[in-house]
């Protein structure tokens, strides 16, 4: 497969190692927090902590684009990890010498510090590669998550139970030293070419209007990939739709967890593999309305063994959806894929934020409706937009990758 092929390769094992470590770190970082913020403070807490962390993301992908330039290199995001090292071995004592105000103020800085890190991280590891290997790329550190979605939250349950809370605190710190670690070193190997830390001097004042407005379809894409994450909240409701529809209770969602887990798994397998369509953008909406079509249907869920059935193939659909939209973003030159994904995650962050502070308590009072409500919204809306990118893209030219010329004096390092 083409993951072992990469793997292969010491700068792209280093890379995905030291990565999938970190992103392990975040969920036991987000479950941790999460369990602090509820037992001192409660519920309301909570959300103020989520909304802390995400209110980052959508200012610097308002307003902060070009101040993301200053980090656009594997040594600087090695800065940013050292940073989030302290932030996070920090937070339990924050909250004994401030409470709720300290706590939020480094859920804040440490949105910040993950603002600025995952878009340039993302817009540079298509440089690290040849061309025809950017999906299988974007595929592998896709499946990061993907295993850390599984691992994280039963990890972090599992040392809580044996451990104090400072001390899984300095367990995530230290994923994060190693991520720094890594990332300086892969730095000081790499040029300037393959990090994008020397953008052109015409794409230093590329806007995403003037981006959007050339490619009109990566546009659509992009706002049905926030409705698509609005819609999803409904999600929250499945332990209600369980007790209300099939008298489960909590073994149950703990297998449609699994189920999910599993599915997204293999269909990682698959979609960092298999050949996609050029025409990305309509791809990514059709696969949003699928997905759509599967939220609706398991309102309507008859047992709980067609529940899992459904949680496994929604689970395998979303890798499809990450791999089609960083590949498709992996075209743009570097400083124009760094605007975009930035956009993506500011889009992405201001609509999951929205809908979890209202959506999951309206579904919780009518779970059925609730699902069938946003699925349908989102086959709706990914209709309109698959048929909004058909049309822009008819007759369009895809943007032009890395020169494979760049990419080989950095792969052959």
């Amino acid at each position: 497969m083409t993951y072992v092929r990469l793997l292969r390769r010491r700068r792209i094992l280093a890379l995905w190692s030291a990565q999938s470590l970190s992103v392990f770190g975040d969920r036991l970082y987000a479950m941790a927090i999460m369990w602090i913020a509820w037992q001192e403070s409660g519920a309301r807490t909570m959300g103020l902590v989520a909304v802390a962390e995400s209110v980052p993301y959508i200012v610097m992908g308002t307003v902060g684009l070009r101040a993301m330039d200053r980090f656009a290199s594997l040594r600087v995001l090695a800065g940013v990890d050292a940073v989030r090292v302290v932030l996070v071995a920090a937070l339990p004592w924050a909250w004994d010498a401030g409470g709720t105000p300290a706590m939020l103020a480094l859920a804040a800085l440490l949105g910040l510090a993950g603002a600025v890190f995952d878009p340039n991280l993302g817009a540079l590891v298509p440089d690290l590669v040849d061309p025809g290997e950017v999906q299988a790329v974007n595929g592998l550190m896709d499946l990061t998550g993907r295993i850390a979605r599984i691992a994280g939250p039963g990890a972090a349950g599992a040392l809580l139970a044996v451990v104090p809370q400072p001390t899984l605190f300095l367990v995530d710190a230290g994923t994060f030293a190693v991520s720094a670690a890594v990332l300086a070193r892969l730095g000081r190997a790499a040029p300037p070419v393959a990090t994008g830390a020397v953008p052109s001097r015409g794409g230093q004042h590329m806007t995403v209007r003037s981006l959007l407005r050339t490619h009109p379809a990566t546009g659509a894409a992009i706002s049905v990939h926030g409705a698509g994450i609005f819609a999803q909240a409904v999600t929250m409701a499945l332990p209600a739709l369980l007790a209300a529809q099939m008298h489960a209770g909590a073994g149950a969602y703990g297998l449609a967890l699994a189920a999910t887990g599993t599915g997204a798994l293999a269909g990682n397998l698959v979609a960092g593999n298999v050949r996609l369509p050029n025409r990305l953008p309509m791809l990514y909406c059709l696969l949003w309305a699928a997905s759509g079509l599967l939220l609706a249907v398991t309102g309507s869920a008859a047992n709980v063994a067609v529940l899992l059935a459904l949680s496994a193939a929604s689970g395998a659909v979303a890798p499809f959806l990450g791999v089609a939209m960083q590949t498709h973003l992996s075209g743009f030159p570097p400083v124009a894929r760094r605007r975009l994904m930035a956009l993506d995650l500011t889009v992405i962050r201001s609509a999951g934020t929205t809908s979890l502070l209202a959506v999951p308590v309206i579904a919780a009072a009518s779970p059925v409706a609730a699902f069938w409500t946003g699925g349908l919204a989102t086959i709706a809306v990914s209709g309109l937009g698959a048929a909004a990118a058909w049309w822009w893209s008819r007759n369009a030219v895809p943007p032009l990758p890395a020169t494979k010329r760049e990419a080989v004096a950095v792969s052959s390092e």
